[in-house]
């Protein structure tokens, strides 16, 4: 799992992890800030950021006394690419037997008038 699109998907799996980053998509905050809401301590809460920053979604930086964690949000874009290549090839799965349904129902329609007659 050396990858970073395995690395991003591997880090949003954890559910604490994706409510930090759902959080740090309205503005940066800092780690007490992103403790606040959870039962957990702030070590393991830097820990979880940890996986954050090893997958590259956030990186932490210094405004004086504050370190503030801030969202990588391009790092979506390789996510998004990704999802949507999959998205497409299925949409297109789904035309074909949409296709061969229609097909099928047409020549089925005929045979059904000619029983009725």
């Amino acid at each position: 799992m050396d990858d970073q699109l395995s690395r991003v998907f591997s880090a949003l799996a954890d559910p604490i992890r994706r409510d930090m980053v759902a959080r740090l998509a309205v503005g940066d905050a800092t780690v007490n800030e992103l403790a606040e809401p959870y039962a957990v301590t702030v070590q393991a809460v830097s820990k979880h950021l940890k996986v954050l920053q090893d997958a590259g979604l956030v990186t932490r930086t210094r405004e004086a006394q504050r370190r503030p964690v801030h969202l990588e949000a391009e790092v979506f874009d390789l996510m998004t690419s990704w999802i949507e290549r999959y998205r497409r090839q299925a949409e297109e799965r789904y035309q074909r037997l949409d296709a061969v349904l229609a097909a099928m129902t047409e020549q089925e329609t005929p045979e059904a008038e000619g029983e009725a007659s």
